[in-house]
């Protein structure tokens, strides 16, 4: 690629927008602006695209979303002959103008395309493909991402986020196309006029809560239970069905952060809208200080994750991680369920293999298959498929990974932060009810169970260098498995790259029943763990340690140990 002649031709025809016409002139002597947003394309991946806005292949524009589009379009047509489409949006600066170029891309190619009026949470399209029963769906959001990003998730037909092949067939579409020669545009207000472009009526979204109200466990217990929520949506998609549905299983004392209330895609007040991150809540936990709520719910801008923290003890506020909201919902569901004859004949839950292992325990107890599958949770729907296909979705219970997403039901194939706070509430007003606070449930399990300590460590390695000594890393870990780490012997080594789970003591091997991903776990004694795992999406190595004690302050000495002596093994600072 000449880097200098792709800019020139930028400088040519990207003419439409005049934010980008003016970016590129400005950079027009700078090489190394030039360089950095024209030395590569945005990658389409299984998580679609996701870049900072601005001007230039390497960047989220108008002209990136349109040849991802057309490219999407082209698998579509060759894969079904014809089709529909989906699409929403979320919060995101250009979101709803990146929304509206997809369509007119597809429109333009003789696909129908449903787009939302207004923004809407990531699992409103999953439930949209599914409705309609669309071909593939597009949701425009960068997720948690700072302000400066936007990104195009793509999905299937079956509502879940594409797969490695489906994904790898549209890039290979995107790859042949020039951007500006090769991309087929509808004018929109026509597309509209001739029905290839239909915004979704009101009434669809209640059909999707109506999904959402099935999941209860316990259909009227916030009655009478006197929950009092703080809620924020971060700026984001949550606040109107996040209320809603929370009025409707009667949860009427709702304040929300006055200044998070109101789509922002500049997150003025939180610039990592994450809600696994305290930054995010700050303004949320603030709050909660004036108005001494239960619980405070944060769900992210495109409101398919959903943090919580709840009243302590002393009554300050605790967060909670997403692995312990993740055990206590699961643990509602089995124990309300099995109590009350409602718990499916061979029911299953999923996690992720870099969620807690806590959730072992409670299956166990409750005589519930457990299976774990790779992150990314279109692998949680994957196996609803798959037990959909046998007509056994019913089995299906609760789905969820430590990144706080969730989802109970089969309604969706995306966790869903809606239902996610729908069930928080109703947990939490069902102990209440009891006399027992949230956090009196997470550490009565830890009492029954053993003190699990989960933790997230990420190490950057910027730029070609950088992704280069990731390689390095993760080539000398399999090269050299550790016996031992921090004086825990290695007992069995899980290698989801070759697809080999190795038990040390015997030297047995099994083959892990997944797809290939480049991810060690390394199993410890005392079911401690490591696992190392490159990010799918940014430049990082994540480090996931498992570390089990008699109590709290136990499990984080054993966490310690386990993070110093695997810095060590990663050679990392």
């Amino acid at each position: 690629m000449d880097i200098k002649q792709t800019y020139n031709e930028w400088l040519e025809n990207a003419v439409e927008d005049r934010d980008l016409t003016a970016e590129l002139e400005s950079i027009k002597n700078n090489e190394d602006e030039i360089y950095d947003r024209f030395y590569t394309a945005l990658k389409f991946g299984t998580a679609g695209l996701r870049g900072i806005i601005g001007a230039g292949t390497n960047r989220m524009n108008i002209y990136v979303v349109r040849q991802a589009t057309q490219g999407l379009a082209n698998y579509v047509l060759k894969k079904y002959g014809n089709g529909s489409v989906a699409i929403s949006h979320d919060s995101r600066i250009k979101a709803d103008l990146f929304m509206n170029e997809a369509a007119r891309v597809l429109a333009a190619n003789g696909i129908k395309v449903y787009i939302t009026s207004e923004l809407q949470p990531t699992p409103v399209l999953s439930y949209l493909v599914r409705y309609f029963k669309c071909q593939a769906g597009i949701m425009v959001t960068a997720s948690h991402n700072p302000a400066a990003y936007n990104g195009y998730k793509a999905y299937g037909e079956d509502g879940c986020q594409m797969t490695d092949v489906a994904a790898n067939t549209v890039y290979d579409e995107i790859s042949k196309l020039d951007m500006f020669k090769d991309v087929k545009i509808a004018d929109f207000d026509e597309a509209v006029k001739s029905g290839m472009i239909e915004y979704v009526d009101e009434s669809v979204y209640d059909t999707y809560l109506e999904k959402v109200m099935e999941q209860q466990v316990n259909p009227g217990i916030c009655n009478g239970a006197d929950l009092k929520v703080v809620y924020t949506p971060l700026n984001g998609t949550g606040n109107k069905l996040v209320r809603k549905v929370l009025g409707k299983i009667g949860v009427n004392d709702v304040v929300v952060v006055p200044e998070q209330e109101l789509p922002d895609g500049n997150f003025t007040t939180c610039p990592y809208p994450n809600p696994e991150i305290k930054e995010a809540l700050a303004k949320g936990l603030e709050l909660c200080e004036k108005e001494q709520p239960d619980l405070l719910l944060a769900t992210d801008p495109d409101a398919d994750r959903v943090g919580i923290a709840v009243k302590d003890y002393d009554g300050s506020y605790r967060l909670i991680s997403g692995n312990e909201d993740g055990v206590m919902l699961t643990n509602y569901i089995l124990s309300c369920k099995k109590a009350s004859g409602k718990l499916p004949e061979k029911p299953v839950v999923v996690k992720t293999i870099v969620t807690t292992k806590l959730i072992n325990k409670l299956c166990e107890k409750y005589g519930c298959e457990l299976k774990n599958v790779l992150t990314g949770f279109k692998y949680i729907g994957e196996v609803i498929l798959n037990l959909e296909k046998k007509h056994e979705e019913n089995r299906y219970l609760f789905g969820f990974e430590e990144s706080y997403g969730y989802l109970s039901g089969t309604y969706v194939r995306d966790k869903d932060a809606v239902v996610a706070s729908m069930l928080v509430c109703e947990m939490a007003a069902y102990y209440k009810k009891q006399g027992k606070s949230l956090a009196e449930v997470i550490d009565g399990l830890y009492e029954e169970f053993g003190y699990y300590l989960n933790q997230t460590y990420s190490f950057e390695f910027d730029g070609a260098a950088g992704m280069q000594k990731m390689s390095d890393i993760m080539t000398a870990v399999r090269d050299n498995t550790p016996k031992s780490i921090a004086g825990y012997d290695v007992v069995k080594v899980s290698d989801y790259f070759l697809r080999k789970e190795t038990d040390v003591a015997t030297g047995s091997v099994t083959d892990i029943d997944l797809p290939k991903s480049n991810v060690i776990a390394l199993h410890l004694a005392d079911d401690n763990a490591v696992i190392i795992r490159p990010s799918g999406t940014e430049p990082k190595i994540k480090l996931y340690i498992t570390s089990v004690g008699k109590d709290k302050d136990n499990a984080a000495e054993i966490c310690e140990k386990l993070v110093v002596a695997s810095k060590e093994i990663l050679g990392v600072e």
